[in-house]
């Protein structure tokens, strides 16, 4: 690299947050302060990198309201950035509430081969108890630990994006990896794998064409996600299929079940050539020996660069949709309706 710098891309979220008081932790407003500002904050971050920043304003948004133009945005900088020579890694800033969102849809879609690194905050950037500034410093460090794949760190940890997700709305350690645990944790400005640190990596990126035509869309493919349990009807299923629905993702209970009533109402929204997908409710653990019934959810065809995630019932050492959260399943399922879309064109 003639010029090695490291990339700061700021989204909003409550890392950028402020509040009337800085004795408020709740209530604020989100994605007030500018990256730039945040970066100033921390004035020993260049040390840190042991190289430039440079750093970009994407959006000022609540992360709640995550929409696919910032996305769109989002993942067109990161994949310019990646392609730069002179980038070595990446640093996003963003809210905790759609972050496991987002990191999951950079690796599937980008597959970097550089550190992608997302990091957040519990308190706004106003407030006492502000964890901003530790966990910029500590994401600005693992960018620099030059090891490639998506993270996500906070509060010390540094998590995987299949895994990572948010259990706890207002904790400063709100994110966890699900089974596994944290990658790494941050002490004292060093990086401290706890496992091989080899981001899971069973599907290649998008080609350039694909990536292109994704990025070409001026929205995604209409998928809802429903919650099955007690005293469950059909009815939100009808009414969303009625309405042109593309897509369900159904969170069930224990090992993915779904009540019989809206099982039937999902196989009519089948025959109607809405795709439906299954995960669980359950916060630990996933679904053992699932398999594929007439009423359980049909399957797309396998897509080239997401077909690894996309299969449910993949062969060995790759991951399935039933391994992933109700929210990221539903992302892959807008992602391989919008690139079947353009296959079909």
């Amino acid at each position: 690299m003639a010029n090695p710098k490291i990339v700061i891309l700021g989204t909003g979220g409550t890392i950028a947050g402020q509040a009337e008081s800085s004795t408020q932790a709740v209530g604020y407003k989100a994605g007030q302060i500018s990256v730039e500002s945040l970066l100033a904050a921390v004035p020993d971050l260049p040390q840190l990198a042991a190289a430039p920043l440079a750093a970009v304003q994407l959006a000022q948004i609540d992360s709640k309201d995550m929409d696919w133009p910032v996305w769109r945005s989002l993942l067109q900088a990161v994949a310019e950035a990646l392609a730069d020579a002179d980038t070595q890694a990446l640093v996003i800033t963003h809210g905790t509430d759609t972050l496991e969102e987002t990191a999951w849809l950079l690796h599937t879609v980008l597959q970097p081969i550089k550190p992608v690194v997302l990091t957040c905050a519990m308190r706004p950037a106003t407030s006492l108890q502000a964890d901003g500034p530790q966990n910029l410093r500590d994401a600005v460090v693992v960018a620099a630990s030059a090891v490639a794949g998506v993270w996500v760190v906070a509060a010390g940890e540094v998590h995987g994006a299949q895994q990572v997700l948010k259990v706890h709305p207002y904790r400063l350690n709100a994110l966890r990896s699900y089974e596994s645990g944290p990658c790494a944790v941050v002490q004292e400005c060093a990086v401290r794998w706890l496992a091989q640190p080899v981001a899971v990596r069973q599907a290649q990126a998008l080609s350039s064409t694909a990536l292109q035509d994704l990025l070409g869309r001026s929205e995604l493919p209409w998928v809802e996600l429903l919650t099955s349990g007690a005293l469950q009807s059909g009815r939100s299923v009808d009414a969303l299929v009625a309405a042109g629905v593309r897509g369900l993702v159904v969170a069930g209970t224990g090992n993915a079940t779904i009540h019989a009533h809206m099982l039937q109402a999902l196989a009519r929204a089948q025959q109607a050539g809405v795709v439906v997908w299954s995960s669980t409710r359950c916060l630990e653990g996933l679904p053992v020996g699932f398999t594929e019934q007439p009423s359980q959810p049909s399957v797309l065809k396998a897509m080239a660069g997401l077909s690894g995630w996309l299969r449910a019932g993949a062969t060995a050492g790759e991951p399935d949709v039933i391994l992933l959260t109700p929210g990221k399943a539903r992302v892959a399922l807008m992602l391989a309706l919008a690139l079947q879309s353009s296959e079909d064109s």
